[in-house]
């Protein structure tokens, strides 16, 4: 057996393939809800409910989505170039860091002009935190998957020591965390008495912009040939190095995004357990989605919605809140393959 690439991809192929990707992926996670001994029917039932069947559930779905969405904007935009950035997880943080050292009242400015200051600086903080590995990786040729992922580890513990130091709240009863932001800072809730706020919105804006970028523009076209080929691009007078820091900015920005989405929308200051893997779920959406942005937004309500979902079915049926995970991971090798056969066929000989 051997893999041929295929001269053309139909579209019933780019859309059959991934449909039964996910049409696997439920067939497995059934036989595992019947496992646990409950009905595979009133599992995915009471997740459905769980996640879209009342009003507060639908918004809970989305206000989980906020972050998923740029997170797996900041992954979508590096693997079209072949950046793998595996450390969307550290550029939150950091972003959220960034957040709360001018929210918290250092910069006493009507929201008007606070909100756009804040949102530049997370993206300048995420930005920042990618920009090493991408620098290591045009200058020296280090692998950035490696220094993506160490990067998660050592800007948590550098938030963790911030918590305990500068960045402590005098107030906070000794638990390590932030001051609060100010009203200024915080983003208004969409709903009366619902955490939905206005982040969702601004990562949906962002997913169509990030789209305009991939297709209406020059850095879009340079992104995708330095992906397609990095060789060809060069020699057709593409400055790969160049592209790769600019696609470095706009993933680790997308990624801080998520930090001050969290900080200024949802929590109000910045914890340890701000996040609980947002970054590494970022690259499940961006590979359900295909890479393509405004799929990011269908990619990242689905994969929330399996989240919420699956703690509503744990509460009511027993079957363990964990098979979330398990969905979401059976759901992205799938989809992998998919994307594979897609562009390959298999030969038997």
């Amino acid at each position: 057996m051997r893999l041929e690439p295929r001269e053309h991809q139909s579209l019933a192929l780019l859309v059959g393939y991934p449909v039964l990707a996910l049409a696997f992926a439920a067939v497995v996670c059934a036989l595992l809800v019947m496992l646990t001994g409950a009905s595979p029917f009133q599992g995915f039932g009471l997740m459905l409910k769980g996640a879209l069947g009342t009003q507060f559930a639908f918004f809970e779905t989305l206000t989980r989505a906020t972050p998923l969405i740029f997170t797996g904007l900041a992954a979508a935009v590096a693997f079209r170039a072949k950046l793998w950035n595996i450390g969307a997880e550290a550029q939150l943080y950091m972003g959220a860091v960034m957040t709360v050292v001018l929210g918290t009242g250092l910069l006493p400015l009507p929201w008007p002009i606070l909100w756009p200051v804040l949102m530049v600086s997370a993206m300048i903080g995420g930005a920042l935190v990618l920009s090493v590995p991408t620098f290591l990786k045009t200058r020296f040729g280090v692998d950035e998957v490696v220094t993506t992922l160490l990067l998660n580890f050592i800007v948590l513990l550098f938030v963790s020591m911030l918590l305990e130091g500068v960045l402590k709240d005098p107030m906070g009863l000794g638990w390590p965390q932030s001051k609060k932001v100010i009203a200024d800072a915080q983003l208004p809730k969409l709903v009366q008495g619902k955490r939905l706020h206005l982040g969702f919105v601004i990562a949906v804006l962002a997913a169509l912009a990030v789209w305009i970028v991939d297709r209406k523009s020059a850095l879009g076209y340079e992104m995708r040939a330095v992906g397609h080929n990095a060789k060809a691009a060069h020699f057709a007078g593409i400055p790969v190095n160049r592209v790769l820091a600019k696609t470095a900015l706009l993933s680790g920005g997308l990624a801080g995004l998520a930090g001050w989405s969290e900080v200024t929308g949802l929590k109000g200051n910045l914890t340890l357990d701000l996040s609980p893997g947002f970054g590494y779920s970022g690259i499940v959406v961006a590979m359900l989605a295909l890479l393509h942005p405004i799929g990011v937004v269908a990619a990242a309500i689905f994969v929330a919605a399996v989240f919420v979902g699956a703690d509503a079915m744990s509460r009511t049926a027993g079957v363990p809140s964990y098979i979330a995970h398990v969905m979401v991971a059976v759901s992205l090798l799938s989809m992998v393959t998919a994307i594979m056969l897609t562009r390959y066929r298999l030969r038997w000989r």
